[in-house]
């Protein structure tokens, strides 16, 4: 019964988040989908560093500060290598050092050393490539994002039906117990038929069916990979949801793990062959 009631929030709050999304996607000037794809991934950001930094309030400011600056360097200079260059090189040097100056339990001191130095670049950077999309790929852009964000939900969709009715094998038990095989290849297998809605319908002209099928499949494991790393996250620091914000979702967190894998790829893609 619960399960049951938990789909239909699901269902319910997709009905009245996606066409806003597509909105912003097609419609809405490049710099209004990236402050929505921002402002979302501040608020992912701020529940992965109150993960790993709980109770320290100021070093979970300073995690979504740093995540800000970085997101914005690299979607306002993209074109400046010097500037991501800095990004990639001074974000990672930064949580060491602030960790020294802020050092706190010294069980836990590595933890939050590197959180504060790969979390702005693990969350915000991938998320900010959405929004880089609208920007560099002129007419497919949208469509790319399209992409991302269809092969992360729309796989997470076919996992939850496959693993319900068919899944008897576990997947990964140890960090995520719920997942199974089968759920596994049910996602896999939305995620080509994602990518082949995209090459006959949404991106049609603009993604040949010889890519589609090896991009879906690479961005499908990856997107389930990052499923498994948040629930990972999530079962090292002793939290059942990254937050409660999305209902019937749990956290921003929780709904965009995947998309941090496959909007990565995707971008990536269209980098090398457009």
């Amino acid at each position: 019964m619960a399960a049951a009631s938990n789909l239909v929030l699901r269902f319910a709050t997709a009905i009245v988040g996606v066409p806003v999304i597509l909105a912003l996607i097609y419609v809405g000037p490049p710099w209004g989908f990236y402050a929505f794809i921002a402002v979302a991934a501040l608020v992912g950001s701020h529940e992965l560093f109150t993960m790993t930094h709980p109770g320290d309030r100021l070093a979970q400011a300073v995690g979504v500060l740093v995540s800000a600056v970085a997101s914005g360097a690299v979607f306002f200079f993209h074109d400046d290598a010097r500037v991501l260059v800095t990004v990639l090189v001074a974000v990672p040097l930064f949580g060491p050092l602030f960790t020294l100056v802020r050092l706190g339990n010294v069980e836990t001191a590595a933890l939050r050393a590197c959180a504060m130095g790969f979390g702005p670049l693990f969350v915000m950077v991938p998320l900010t490539l959405l929004g880089l999309m609208r920007v560099t790929f002129g007419a497919v852009g949208s469509g790319m994002v399209v992409l991302s964000l269809g092969l992360a939900w729309f796989a997470d969709t076919g996992a939850y039906f496959a693993g319900r009715f068919l899944g008897k094998h576990k997947l990964y038990e140890a960090v995520s117990p719920k997942k199974t095989v089968e759920g596994a290849v049910g996602g896999l297998a939305a995620s080509v038929v994602w990518a082949l809605f995209g090459t006959f319908v949404y991106m049609r002209g603009s993604l040949p069916l010889a890519h589609a099928v090896p991009l879906a499949l690479v961005a499908g494991v990856l997107g389930q990979a990052g499923d498994l790393g948040e629930s990972l996250l999530k079962r090292s620091t002793g939290v059942k949801d990254s937050g409660s914000i999305v209902p019937g979702h749990g956290g921003i967190l929780d709904r965009v793990d995947a998309v941090i894998m496959t909007s990565a790829v995707v971008y990536l893609y269209g980098v090398w062959t457009t």
